[in-house]
């Protein structure tokens, strides 16, 4: 064992959906929360340590079609850069059944059940694991009590539909809150990381 950590990124609402009623796209209740100071400070700590970003399919083209272009533009903001770097230079595992080709450069496609993969990951190589923002890796991740450390992004909002991150029948498990920091709009990014 490697001692190398398994940890997620992914912002809620308040009711707890990572989306809105309307689908994937449908995000109202997040994106005007990810720009502000507490976000930008958020968005530097979940890559701090990390060696290999982990995606859903979705994830993986939506980042492409916008991170590349901030990690090249000099007037972005210097913390959404650096992540943008990060994300484009580092090794990437996309978890899809239907991508035939990689959509980016550093990136592998996997098709096998997440918690397999993620725990060979786990047992081979140096820094933590991210799972970004991809809930259809968290949720797999979570049923098999994989993950080490969640970033949470808790926007004061209330979506009334949408996916939830947290289903009904995942088993018991204790978190010790490591971070806690709140915005002026009333954001909130924490850290928890999994009492063992």
């Amino acid at each position: 064992m490697t001692g190398r950590r398994v940890t997620a990124n992914l912002s809620l609402t308040l009711d707890g959906r990572y989306h809105g009623p309307a689908g994937p796209a449908d995000m109202g209740a997040i994106v005007s929360y990810a720009t502000t100071e507490v976000a930008r400070r958020h968005l530097t700590r979940i890559r701090e340590g990390a060696t290999t970003a982990v995606l859903g399919r979705r994830n993986a083209e939506g980042f492409l079609g916008f991170w590349p272009a901030v990690a090249a533009d000099e007037n972005a903001d210097p913390r959404d850069r650096g992540y943008a770097k990060w994300l484009v230079d580092v090794e990437k595992l996309v978890f899809s059944r239907t991508l035939t080709e990689a959509p980016w450069e550093r990136t592998r496609l996997v098709g096998a059940p997440v918690p397999e993969v993620v725990a060979d990951l786990k047992a081979e190589g140096e820094g933590d694991i991210l799972v970004n923002s991809s809930a259809s890796i968290i949720k797999p991740l979570l049923e098999a009590d994989l993950l080490d450390r969640m970033y949470l992004l808790i926007c004061p909002e209330i979506a009334g539909g949408g996916p939830r991150l947290f289903d009904d029948g995942l088993p018991p498990s204790k978190w010790r809150i490591t971070h806690h920091e709140t915005g002026d709009l009333g954001e909130t990014a924490v850290v928890y990381d999994r009492i063992r």
